[in-house]
């Protein structure tokens, strides 16, 4: 998802702690058993995974990786990790959404289990850690638990979500939206591409309109492993953080429509410039941001195009996206409204028509504390240093959040943290680490049910 908004190092709980060293080999501490993961191996997957889709970056000069969601590379992409969940002995079963779920079983069967995940599809432009961390990582633990001989009593599943980053549909968190309930499986199914493709279409060409139903069993609890996309745990010098919620989300689609006209024979005063007014409004989000009238919020025009695009015509119709975030949900409805009356005035001001089209809106979604205290637990045991933040970008994780207590962990980035480009990459090290400090086995459970206290939505 977008760039993780900064929030000062200052605000930030930093918790120091001396860096653990040692074998890969299981290390009693107390009564806990600390299973470390292969890193070489882990490292070795992401490397092979990203060159599907692969591509050599010319603005950055890096490897990026081009992967969208039911492509032909995505589905050569599920295929692979598809493979190595079942080469761990775990058993697969795809829903009809797509969604991927691997399962390693425990002594109890009928319990609940601990579900572990992200995706694999990435943007145009993306890198090759977006979500696939996650994954790859949780299919590390199966192995490492494997090869340690450890059971546990719960089932534990490691997955991967279709249509994360909303790229190619149009609608982001799409498969774990569905799998929640948030989003209906028709309405997922019936979502087109550029092209007028579906969902449902590209699915069964791809070979993963599984049988599944895509309301899944409640999990007892989800951890979901990810790249920061931002500067705090660099700036924080360290590299783990752990996840205290995903920030309000709001995207909209503004269309404005003016009339078309010659460039040198109308007068300013007479002009209806659909670009003109849009302009405005890319400053004025920018303006709000910097305002502090709306706490921390974040906004950015990210898509901007005027009709019909000629050197000597004034624009008749131009059409923005607005993508606002904000970690306070009164502050958001307050942001988004100051946003409609200032395209009201453009209406007036300009002799133009404007039209909002709602994309997206989540609340601010808050992360079970038990979890974020066991994953505390397992980095302090393995002296590892930690800060807790707010996630600025969305993730899987808001939308199972809904469905059972949730929590992240995320590894720090190098090239200051950046995200959706090939520059999003972390260390081997820092990668391994966030892997390793996923709770274990044997830590303990949440301290609720995984029914209670549901996340707004």
């Amino acid at each position: 998802m977008a760039i993780y908004p900064h929030w000062g190092v200052r605000d930030i709980d930093v918790r120091r702690r001396r860096v653990y060293g040692g074998c890969d080999r299981p290390t009693l501490r107390g009564d806990r058993t600390v299973v470390r993961i292969n890193r070489e191996r882990l490292w070795a997957d992401l490397m092979r995974l990203k060159e599907i889709g692969g591509y050599d970056d010319d603005a950055t000069g890096l490897r990026g990786v081009r992967r969208l969601a039911l492509t032909d590379e995505d589905a050569e992409a599920r295929r692979l990790v598809v493979s190595w969940m079942r080469e761990a002995g775990l058993a697969v079963r795809v829903d009809r959404i797509g969604n991927v779920y691997a399962e390693r079983a425990g002594t109890e069967p009928s319990l609940p289990c601990v579900l572990m995940g992200s995706h694999i599809d990435t943007v145009a432009t993306g890198g090759a850690f977006d979500g696939t961390l996650g994954v790859l990582g949780g299919i590390e633990v199966m192995r490492s638990l494997n090869e340690a001989g450890i059971r546990t009593r719960r089932p534990i599943e490691v997955g991967f979500f279709t249509e994360e980053e909303g790229v190619r549909f149009g609608t982001d968190m799409l498969g774990s939206a569905v799998t929640a309930g948030r989003l209906t499986l028709e309405y997922a199914h019936n979502l087109t591409d550029a092209t007028g493709a579906t969902v449902q279409g590209e699915l069964v060409r791809i070979g993963f309109d599984g049988p599944t139903p895509e309301i899944r069993p409640i999990p007892h609890a989800y951890i979901e492993c990810h790249i920061e996309q931002g500067p705090i745990l660099a700036e924080a010098g360290v590299d783990v953080g752990i996840v205290t919620g995903v920030q309000a989300i709001s995207w909209q689609r503004l269309t404005v429509r003016g009339e078309a006209a010659h460039a040198g024979t109308t007068p300013i005063a007479a002009r209806h410039d659909a670009g003109l007014a849009a302009a405005e409004v890319v400053v004025e989000v920018r303006r709000m941001c910097d305002s502090g009238h709306f706490g921390q919020l974040r906004g950015t025009v990210g898509n901007f195009a005027v009709r019909p695009a000629q050197t000597n015509v004034i624009p008749a119709e131009a059409v923005l996206t607005v993508d606002l975030r904000n970690p306070d949900d009164a502050l958001m409805t307050k942001a988004e409204k100051h946003l409609a009356g200032f395209v009201d005035d453009l209406r007036r001001r300009h002799g133009v028509t404007a039209t909002w089209e709602r994309m997206a809106k989540t609340a601010m979604v808050p992360f079970h504390e038990s979890i974020q205290e066991v994953i505390a637990a397992s980095a302090d045991r393995l002296g590892l240093r930690y800060v807790r933040a707010m996630s600025g970008a969305g993730h899987d994780a808001q939308e199972i959040a809904a469905t059972c207590p949730t929590a992240m962990v995320f590894v720090a980035g190098e090239y200051g943290g950046i995200s959706h480009t090939p520059a999003s990459t972390p260390a081997p090290t820092p990668a391994a680490t966030a892997s390793t400090s996923s709770p274990t086995p044997s830590s303990p459970s949440p301290s609720r049910s995984p029914r209670e206290g549901r996340s707004p939505k």
